[in-house]
């Protein structure tokens, strides 16, 4: 069994389609189609259900799905160990970051992280935060970044704690208060995060232990769209304060959410069994020695 088909098999069930999968490992379309194919062929059975431009996993497929994730999440990993025989000379950084707060966190450890290992290749990935943690349960990434709290199967280390506020319309009847509870918001439309970011989850959890099931009005995956929805007035959004602040838009406010439980608490995650390259531990020296994870709870032993 050719480590390549299951690759592609993996990346046609993560992306939904044969034409994403194939930008995805720079490969052509049919290339991915005949891998798929002769992995069917191999095991003599229809791995997926094909509906239009759109593909699922087969019954077959799925636990086909869940033991190459495992296989290529070995083959990384012995890669990582082979490689940290340079001591960090050469090696990978695979690391995931979230697409809000990482331009102000992360962007300048990039530059101090090239310059003290120049022969490390950098590999990023942009998700929400749920996405990358599938992707690092599948072994595509060494590190993500992701909202406290998280499941027992990762391992973490603290980078920023932020409170969140509400973005409104300047004129909107709760722009004067200093603070709003999340039950002043029973009956406000929200414009929330893709169900693929962590904070849309802990939004509606929060909703749930309130009592209520919030109006969603829109929900997007790019925060600068949320931001000119609310100027719209379609609704109300939350966001972590240093994100609000560090991008003051004429017409709009932002009050704080005074919900102690409800926190944007960012960590820097990996899997609790996973070997960890000279690399990426080089990193987390790194997030240590620059943010500390200040005001957050200290990791699990």
């Amino acid at each position: 069994m050719d480590l390549r088909t299951l690759r592609a098999f993996v990346e046609v069930v993560r992306q939904g389609g044969f034409s994403q999968a194939a930008k995805t490992i720079f490969v052509t379309q049919p290339t991915v189609s005949k891998a798929v194919r002769q992995l069917e062929d191999e095991l003599g059975l229809p791995l997926l259900d094909r509906n239009g431009h759109r593909s699922a996993p087969s019954p077959a497929g799925e636990v086909v799905y869940r033991h190459a994730n495992r296989m290529l999440a070995l083959r990384e990993e012995l890669l990582a160990e082979l490689q940290d025989l340079a001591d960090l000379r050469r090696g990978t950084l695979r690391i995931g970051l979230p697409l809000i707060g990482s331009s102000m966190l992360f962007a300048p450890l990039f530059a101090i992280y090239r310059h003290r290992y120049p022969g490390i290749d950098i590999r990023l990935t942009e998700h929400g935060s749920l996405q990358l943690e599938d992707i690092l349960r599948a072994g595509g990434i060494e590190l993500g970044a992701s909202l406290l709290p998280v499941s027992d199967e990762f391992e973490w280390q603290p980078v920023r704690s932020e409170p969140l506020v509400v973005l409104m319309p300047a004129n909107h009847a709760l722009a004067r208060r200093a603070a709003v509870r999340l039950d002043d918001l029973r009956s406000e439309p929200l414009v929330l995060l893709e169900s693929g970011f962590a904070l849309n989850r802990i939004i509606l959890q929060a909703c749930a232990r309130h009592g209520f099931e919030p109006t969603v009005a829109a929900r997007s995956g790019q925060m600068d769209f949320m931001i000119a929805l609310v100027a719209a007035g379609l609704g109300l959004a939350f966001l972590p304060r240093m994100v609000v602040e560090a991008r003051p838009q004429a017409g709009l406010a932002h009050v704080l959410l005074d919900e102690p439980d409800i926190r944007w608490d960012l960590a820097t995650v990996w899997r609790r069994d996973a070997y960890l390259s000279r690399a990426a531990r080089a990193w987390l020296d790194l997030v240590r020695e620059t943010h500390a994870g200040r005001n957050m709870p200290a990791p699990r032993p």
